[in-house]
């Protein structure tokens, strides 16, 4: 599985102009699903995306996680992160996950991440969503659960 993961002061998602996701500090997670991804894994994305060290402690380094800030983990399944573009200009997603694959995995991460104790707001698999964002620092990083 990969992510991108930002740190944020807001974030929004909504569905053909409604809100169906709505969230204050926290971090966002554009989430892709790969072919071979099995449910350990999204264990441990939702894992490691609880406990990154990206939020400012008292000292003002990054060393609190969002289980320390009591922050919210958004979730918005994105397959176009599997997108392969090393040949040709039109992105192969060969090895992106098919939906039927995909929707556990991605549900599997949101509650592996609730289990964990945070509250976390997700987008609506497959729809064409607009997500909206400030992100704080800027703080943006690559997750990926594959030893690649």
């Amino acid at each position: 599985m990969r992510a991108v993961v930002q740190r944020v002061s807001e974030a929004r998602v909504e569905v053909d102009g409604e809100c169906v996701g709505a969230m204050r500090e926290g971090l966002l997670a554009l989430v892709g699903v790969a072919r071979e991804d099995t449910p350990e894994q999204a264990d441990a994305l939702a894992r490691k995306l609880v406990g990154l060290r990206i939020f400012e402690g008292p000292g003002g380094g990054m060393d609190r996680s969002l289980l320390d800030v009591g922050g919210t983990l958004g979730v918005v399944s994105q397959f176009t992160l599997l997108g392969e573009t090393r040949k040709g200009r039109r992105p192969s997603f060969s090895n992106a996950a098919d939906p039927e694959a995909a929707r556990p995995l991605i549900d599997r991460v949101i509650e592996s991440a609730r289990s964990l104790g945070v509250e976390v707001i997700c987008g609506q698999f497959g729809a064409q969503m607009e997500v909206s964002l400030v992100n704080r620092g800027p703080v943006t990083l690559w997750v990926d659960t594959q030893a690649r």
